[in-house]
This record gives structure tokens, sequence and C-alpha cells, in this order.
């Protein structure tokens, strides 16, 4: 009897139990469940979801702040796509409105955006875009370059002028690759640049035919008066501490001076109108630092600066232009002792870097301030305090060295010292 009463109060508690459980499933596991297929749709970016009502007032208030949790996020994600579109038009009226060509690549090479500049300076449409880069140009040298500045490297020089052919006009265009790169580091794409200069080739074509002719023209007349000048200066007898003997050594110094202006001019015309040829053959590096400092050694000595060559061993022999090679380190040997104090000290380096050789001249001088270092290079240019000649010195040097098949940079912080370098190829 006790048996039997302990089983059907037993089975009484079983089917309570069962009924309380079937009361709470249904009363809060079907809106429990509704939320959480909510949360999924909201995960999914999907904020029009249905949020159930439960005859519980605790499931109900948890409703409630579920939905105020949705419409807080729905609000923050459309503020968010709206400030995301704002910045992109900014930017799109940004780079449509800049002068110069723009096209902007993916990581895969692939054109994704061209702006109205680049559309009229190449001819294009927007139907070039997701093409390759060479593919679009017509250039496969393109795709080798756009894949070394995407794996992080720099193009080692300046590349040639585009010509491109719009409606039957021919049109030079110089262009940059940058990288793009993610604030954690990778890189995400490129931008391609291009500037016209068209109208800037055709004056620079112009000035240099002006300046070869006039060169040629002037030499002329001066050679005679430099002849006639020193046959007179040969038989007028003046004493050596007269005024007349001064007067006949500055117009010397002048027509020398003028002599060498004109001679410059006449040899930085030859180069950037293709006239110069080179002489190639074979050049010890070694022996042309040793002959340039034996050439100088003893205005170095006058001036008390210490003249010393650092050359690595056993380098390899250059195909160049010797004599060439000789004019560009006196041009800088010349240029490192006027901007060097007594007591100073130059050094002619040479090292083999990869399939170069770099050759520097390097000084404790002066050295060059920040703002003329972008312009060293160009012709007509003079930095410096101690200033002369007509500027073509380094501007000539760099015709030399990129006729090389090389690149001519510095490095200067003023007050102490520069160093101008030449990488030319093995």
């Amino acid at each position: 009897l006790i048996a039997g009463l302990l089983g059907l109060v037993g089975l009484a508690v079983l089917i309570i139990g069962f009924v309380t459980a079937h009361g709470i499933a249904r009363r809060f596991g079907g809106p429990i469940e509704a939320l959480a297929k909510a949360a999924d749709k909201i995960g999914q970016g999907d904020f029009e979801v249905t949020l159930p009502i439960s005859s519980a007032a605790e499931m109900n208030l948890l409703t409630r702040r579920f939905g105020i949790m949705a419409e807080a996020l729905r609000q923050h994600q459309a503020t968010n796509i709206d400030e995301l579109l704002a910045g992109q038009q900014r930017l799109q009226a940004v780079l449509d409105s800049i002068d110069d060509g723009l096209l902007m690549i993916d990581r895969q090479g692939c054109l994704e955006h061209l702006n109205p500049v680049a559309q009229r300076q190449l001819g294009w449409d927007e139907e070039r875009l997701g093409q390759g880069l060479g593919e679009a140009m017509g250039r496969a040298e393109m795709d080798e370059q756009l894949q070394l500045v995407l794996r992080g490297g720099n193009l080692e020089r300046a590349p040639d002028d585009l010509e491109v052919e719009v409606e039957g006009e021919l049109r030079l265009l110089t262009y940059s690759l940058t990288p793009v790169s993610h604030t954690q580091g990778h890189i995400l794409g490129a931008v391609m640049v291009l500037h016209d200069v068209t109208e800037q080739r055709a004056f620079e074509r112009v000035r240099s035919e002006f300046v070869l002719r006039a060169s040629h023209e002037l030499r002329t007349p001066v050679t005679g008066m430099h002849m006639a000048f020193g046959l007179f200066r040969e038989r007028a007898k003046f004493p050596p501490e007269s005024r007349e003997a001064d007067l006949l050594d500055t117009v010397n110094e002048e027509m020398q001076r003028l002599m060498q202006l004109i001679n410059d001019l006449l040899n930085f015309s030859r180069y950037q109108n293709g006239l110069q040829k080179l002489t190639l053959g074979t050049c010890d590096v070694t022996d042309l630092l040793e002959h340039a400092r034996a050439r100088f050694a003893e205005l170095a000595n006058a001036q008390h600066i210490e003249l010393l060559v650092e050359a690595q061993p056993e380098l390899p022999r250059l195909y160049a232009d010797q004599v060439q090679l000789e004019r560009v380190l006196d041009n800088l040997l010349g240029n490192a002792l006027r901007h060097t104090a007594e007591g100073g000290q130059i050094r002619l380096q040479a090292r083999r870097h990869g399939e170069r050789v770099i050759i520097s001249v390097e000084d404790n001088g002066e050295g060059i301030a920040y703002g003329q270092q972008g312009r060293i290079f160009e012709p007509f240019v003079q930095v410096g305090r101690k200033k002369g000649g007509a500027g073509l010195g380094l501007a000539l040097c760099k015709e030399i060295v990129q006729l090389h098949g090389g690149r001519m940079g510095v490095y200067s912080r003023p007050g102490q010292g520069t160093q101008f370098y030449m990488a030319l190829p093995l």
C-alpha cells in the first residue's frame, strides 16, 4: 500500500512537472526562439525584424529592450553608410577636380577608376576599367613597373615620357606610380598620376636649339677675340705691378670665363639634343679616382684640404666613356673644393651595389640647404653662398650619367657636408 501510494505521488509529481514545464516552454521558449532568429537577421545586416509579444511581463521587457537595441543599430548603420557615401563623394569630387590625370589601380594591376582629366589626356572612356595597366596603355613594360611598385619597390629613375595620340594630336605625358598602403602596412593598390608636358617639352626643344645655335655663333668671334688679345698681351710691355697689367689680367680672366661659359652651353645643348655620342671602352674605376685626385692635388694642398680615395677591392671594370666620366669628377671635385673650408677633407669613394658601381665625391664643407636640394641638377641654377659660372656644371654631369644609363643624386645636411653620387650600370 505504501509503495503504491509513493508511486502515485511520484506519478502525480511527474505529471505536474511536465505540465509546468510545458507551460513555461510555451510562455518563454517561443519568444526566446523568435528573439534568436531576430538576432541572426540583425547579425546579417537585416534590421527589419518582427519581435514576439509574450504574456510574461519579463519577456515583454526583454523584447522592448531588444527592439530599442535593434533600432539603435539600424540608425547607427544608416549614419555610417551616409557618412561613407558623403566621404566617397567628397573624395570623388577632389579626384575629378585636380589638374592632373589620375588612375586608380587595384592590387591585381587592373584599372579601378580614372578621373575626367585622365580620360581627356588618354582619349579613353570608362570601358577601359577592369583592364590591366600594360594592356590599356599598350606598353607591356608598365606591368613590370607596376608589379615592382605593388611589391613595395621604387622605380630607379624617372620613366620616359608617354607618347599618346588623341584626335590626331600627339601629346607627351609624364607619369609616376605610387603604392597605396593600408594602415597595417600591406599594399592595397597603386595610383598613377599623369601630367601633360607637351608644351613644356616644345619650349625646352626651342630653348635647346636656340642655345645650341647661339653658342655656335658666339664661339667663333670670342675665340678670335681671345687669340687677338693674347697676341696684344704678349707685345704690350707694362710693369708687373702697374695698373695696366692688372687690367690686362682682369680682361684675360673674364675672357676665359666667357669661353668656358660658351663651351658649357654648347656641351649641355649637345647632350640635351642627343648630338653628343659616347666613346665607350673598358674603364678601371680605381684608376679613374686616382687620376682625378692627382689632377686636383696641387689645388687641394694650396687650400690645406685632404683628398682621399676609398675604393672597394677588385671592383669590376665599367664599359663607359672615360673622358666624360673624368669631366663629371672634375666638376664635382671643383665644387667640393670651392665649398670646403681650409683643413677640410674630401673623399672619392667607389663600391659595388648589385649590378651597379656607386662612385661618390663627399666633403665636410658647408652643405646645401634642404630647400635647394630639389633643384640642384636643374640648368642655370646656382646654390650655396659661393656661386660661379652659369649653373650648368651639375646639369651637364647629370646628362652625362644618364647617357651612360645611370642616375645621379645628392645627400647633404647644412653645415655637415655634401655627397654627390652616380650609380653606373656594369
